[in-house]
């Protein structure tokens, strides 16, 4: 997991069946508070050689205020909340996202979402967003996951 430190406590720890949700349901957030250290280490696990994800003095040479959490590092975070949302038994069937602001570290980012439709299928579709702590929107994006149902 990405961050594996933070966050974990408020994410569920037992499996939820289908039919425990409904529309307009929350998913349990997840914050996470990436560093220099985790953007420099995925960078080099993605190959992302671009200088802006770990070099401060080029990023800011470009204009930004510090190095920027990588576009698939805001979609790693959501998939890593779906995931401990759906739990083993579940599965997170589609998933987008689209990135619409900058973060840096130090920057506090919160996963959440909302049920929008439960199908008689097992199938949830899910609107989802990334924040910082003061509201704006990183990444805002969609989900279908299947949910077990009870036995």
């Amino acid at each position: 997991m990405i961050g594996h430190e933070e966050g974990a406590a408020n994410l569920p720890r037992r499996q939820i069946l289908l039919d425990e949700v409904h529309a307009g349901m929350a998913l349990p957030e997840l914050r996470k508070n990436p560093t220099p250290t985790m953007l420099f280490r995925f960078s080099a696990v993605t190959w992302n050689a671009h200088r802006i994800h770990y070099d401060q003095s080029y990023a800011r040479l470009e204009g930004h205020p510090d190095v920027l959490v990588q576009a698939t590092m805001h979609g790693a975070f959501l998939l890593q909340m779906l995931r401990a949302f759906v739990g083993a038994e579940g599965q997170v069937l589609r998933f987008t996202y689209s990135n619409r602001a900058r973060a840096v570290p130090g920057e506090v980012l919160v996963c959440g979402g909302r049920v929008l439709e439960v199908h008689a299928t097992g199938e949830v579709d899910c609107e989802v967003w990334e924040r910082k702590e003061d509201g704006t929107v990183c990444a805002p994006g969609t989900a279908r996951l299947r949910l077990p149902r009870r036995p």
